[in-house]
């Protein structure tokens, strides 16, 4: 498939060449209306001397725009960018006549001095090229921009459905009731306990469910009332270990840890003989890691990793460079995901 596509491209470029050289070879007549009246070997140099320059402005140029845009973005600095693009135009148009009037000096019989409206025009030929190239990648990056826009918009929607979703999970609410039930004759401090970290939990929810990104320590509070809520499920068998300190002033998407905790609860068996085991550290002062032992329950990997593994991904493709980090071991399930520095 890599052949066959180098192929494709590498035919695409031929192709284009000739079409630019034989439009180069037609200008020669329109830059010099007496052309046609000169002797076939005179016509034959001008043809294409004049194919050549616009095959090396034009391919140079879409060559040189490419490189360009990769080094200096013209979204985020337009100034920046089209100061080195015309930079470059102004330093590669003359090393294009000077290499072009070297080769033609080269043939026997054959003498070239460019100069004067010559070289005016083929300045201006330049500048036309370039100018075109400029808006087309201009064009094109806006156009890109503006797709991830909304794109992101859409994940955004996304993000706010799931979280609806989340927030009246009935799995989630019907087993919060039934402990909730059990407490109240048990244990009513706790039960009240309880209500507290249940309406914190859906509070969270619905205040920063819009928000791009929130406080490690925010999430962390919110995580831990969730924890609580589960802890009363599974008693000790439920293990968690979480090591922060230092980095609670760092950001990461919310309820993007909850949605980690609750993936590794649902899907893994949790028994007394086999407790469940996670551990959230900071690696290297800019990624967290949470780690959770494997004792899975008889569900493919695709769906172990479910909506919310998804939706935490997508959300870092718009929020940094660096991607979430997803390993399944013999024992473990490692997810690591990058520390934000700006605020929300």
């Amino acid at each position: 498939m890599g052949i066959f596509k180098f192929k494709k491209v590498w035919q695409q470029e031929v192709f284009e060449s000739i079409l630019i050289f034989a439009l180069g070879c037609v200008m020669a007549f329109v830059f010099d209306g007496d052309l046609y009246q000169r002797p076939w070997s005179v016509v034959r140099l001008s043809m294409s001397y004049s194919g050549f320059m616009w095959l090396f402005f034009w391919k140079g140029n879409s060559y040189l725009v490419d490189f360009w845009n990769k080094k200096i973005s013209w979204l985020e600095q337009p100034g920046k960018r089209f100061i080195v693009g015309v930079i470059t135009v102004l330093v590669y148009t003359p090393f294009v006549i000077v290499f072009l009037n070297w080769a033609y000096n080269l043939i026997p019989g054959v003498s070239t001095n460019w100069g004067g409206i010559d070289v005016l025009i083929s300045i201006g030929i330049t500048f036309f090229i370039t100018f075109f190239m400029f808006a087309r990648s201009f064009l094109s990056n806006w156009r890109r921009a503006s797709l991830d826009a909304e794109r992101m918009k859409r994940e955004q929607m996304s993000t706010k459905y799931e979280s609806l979703k989340n927030q009246v999970n009935p799995h989630f609410l019907f087993n919060s009731l039934n402990a909730l039930t059990n407490l109240v004759y048990e244990n009513q401090d706790m039960a009240a306990d309880f209500i507290r970290k249940l309406s914190k939990v859906y509070r969270y929810v619905l205040d920063n469910q819009s928000k791009e990104v929130v406080k490690l320590e925010t999430e962390l509070s919110f995580v831990n009332s969730y924890l609580f809520l589960q802890r009363i499920r599974f008693d000790d068998k439920l293990k968690v270990n979480i090591d922060i300190s230092g980095y609670e002033q760092k950001m990461i998407p919310p309820i993007a840890l909850q949605m980690l905790f609750e993936n590794a609860i649902k899907h893994n068996t949790i028994a007394e003989e086999e407790p469940l085991n996670i551990d959230v550290f900071v690696e290297n002062g800019d990624t967290l890691v949470i780690k959770n032992n494997l004792q899975k329950k008889n569900i493919p990997m695709e769906e172990s990793a479910g909506v919310g593994l998804k939706n935490i991904v997508a959300r870092y493709e718009f929020l940094s460079q660096t991607p979430v980090e997803i390993t399944e071991e013999e024992s473990e399930f490692i997810v690591k995901l990058p520390l934000l520095s700006f605020s929300s």
